[in-house]
């Protein structure tokens, strides 16, 4: 609870960077909690996972975003949309680097779109367990952390709570994250993907929640489970249906474990051709349109007709 003689304070944290940077990670160490999907393959977070962390009077809402990349089909058009997004709308920005592969080159070098960031930034070096020369970024202070043993995340949290502005909380204080439970069956289910199948499957792998009973018991879920070749479907059920299995396991235990209740997970696969490539779906799987592609007018070759025009 937050102490009552004390202001309250807030801040959006966004954690930007390249892709596998370890973004993933460091908002499940901070939030205390697996909210998003960690992958050693790159790219794997799609669309931004909020983790909120309240301790005392002091409220920090992590926003953990895809990785900046040069995208090359509209999917990763809207990853980079929804990644730039966050660190518009941010309060300071985390920007995240390997420590290994330092020092990080300047963020505008990754942000070209923006001319300005009015949020601060802070460079944070993550895996520096596995090494890296300890330089300063820019002449601005960096932190070396690492979320597998601990080192640095006590000093980082010190320095954004410090940056966080008195204003009410803006999220139940009990609360871990702010998105649907149907948004982590998904992460979950992707996350298995990842972790069980090779090569570039888990790229073309999404699910959609059909049904959620939450009151039932066990918690009923039904899923719809996406490739886009009948070839990656097969193994994607694998021999027996095996594979299938494992993914559905692997989902079910996060879910449990967020949920604090067993769960029956009821997955199917389906075939949708070029699906990462489609707008209506992309959309209608949460991942929304970026502005430049709201601000398109109608097909080259196609005009609304005045009545007058009309056959």
């Amino acid at each position: 609870m937050p102490d009552p003689t004390l202001p309250t304070r807030c801040a959006h944290v966004a954690l930007v960077g390249a892709p596998n940077a370890g973004k993933s990670t460091l908002l499940n160490t901070l939030v205390g909690e697996h909210l998003a999907l960690v992958s050693p393959k790159a790219q794997a977070t799609r669309m931004p996972v909020i983790g909120v962390r309240t301790e005392g009077s002091v409220q920090l809402i992590f926003h953990d975003s895809p990785g900046l990349l040069e995208p090359k089909y509209l999917l990763q058009r809207r990853m980079r949309a929804a990644a730039l997004r966050e660190v518009e709308s941010a309060d300071l920005i985390l920007y995240l680097h390997p420590a290994p592969q330092s020092p990080a080159p300047p963020l505008a070098e990754l942000v070209p779109e923006l001319a300005s960031i009015r949020a601060p930034v802070l460079t944070v070096y993550t895996k520096s367990d596995l090494g890296g020369a300890r330089t300063d970024t820019d002449g601005t202070t960096a932190f070396w952390i690492s979320a597998e043993s601990g080192e640095g995340i006590g000093e980082l949290i010190s320095a954004v709570e410090a940056r966080a502005s008195i204003r009410p909380f803006e999220v139940d204080p009990d609360e871990l994250g702010t998105q649907p439970m149907r948004f982590f069956v998904v992460e979950y289910l992707r996350e298995a993907a990842f972790a069980l199948l090779e090569d570039e499957l888990p790229y073309a792998f999404t699910a959609e929640v059909e049904e959620f009973r939450e009151q039932a018991s066990p918690v009923y879920i039904r899923a719809t489970l996406y490739v886009e070749r009948d070839s990656q479907k097969g193994i994607l059920i694998g021999q027996r249906g095996q594979t299938l299995k494992a993914i559905g396991t692997h989902a079910r235990t996060r879910l449990e474990t967020l949920l604090g209740a067993k769960v029956f997970l009821d997955c199917h696969v389906k075939v949708e051709p070029r699906w990462r490539k489609d707008p209506d779906l992309l959309t209608r799987w949460g991942i929304p349109a970026a502005a430049d592609e709201r601000r398109q007018s109608a097909p080259a070759g196609r005009r609304n007709l005045s009545p007058r025009e009309r056959p």
